[in-house]
């Protein structure tokens, strides 16, 4: 198995407002840079799951590198992930997918 990066993203990322420079920070979690205030918005790993809001620190293990996490937004602190998995829920609710916003990230944003 070839290592392809720590992690791939969504065609249409959500980046929070305080994240600058997001083209670096994307760079720098795919090669597995450290970063101090960053947080990832993932797709569950548990079957059933949802999403997952993650420190960017988390990526940097070497399971990631040859299982990458699939990353729907990036955030520049934990309050500013959970808005924007709120923001995620309501558009989901919206779509009329309640409660499945896995599901409507999946379709609306494209996975993999």
């Amino acid at each position: 198995m070839s290592i392809r990066g720590f992690c791939t993203f969504a065609k249409n990322l959500y980046i929070g407002e305080s994240v600058k420079r997001p083209a670096m920070v994307r760079w720098k979690l795919k090669h597995g840079a450290g970063q101090l205030f960053i947080y990832v918005i993932t797709s569950s790993e548990i079957p059933d799951g949802q999403i997952e809001i993650k420190h960017c620190a988390f990526l940097k293990q070497k399971y990631y590198q040859r299982h990458p996490a699939f990353i729907y937004g990036i955030a520049g602190s934990y309050k500013e992930a959970l808005d924007i998995v709120l923001k995620m829920f309501a558009e989901a609710d919206e779509s009329g997918m309640t409660g499945d916003v896995r599901g409507y990230l999946n379709s609306a944003l494209g996975d993999n």
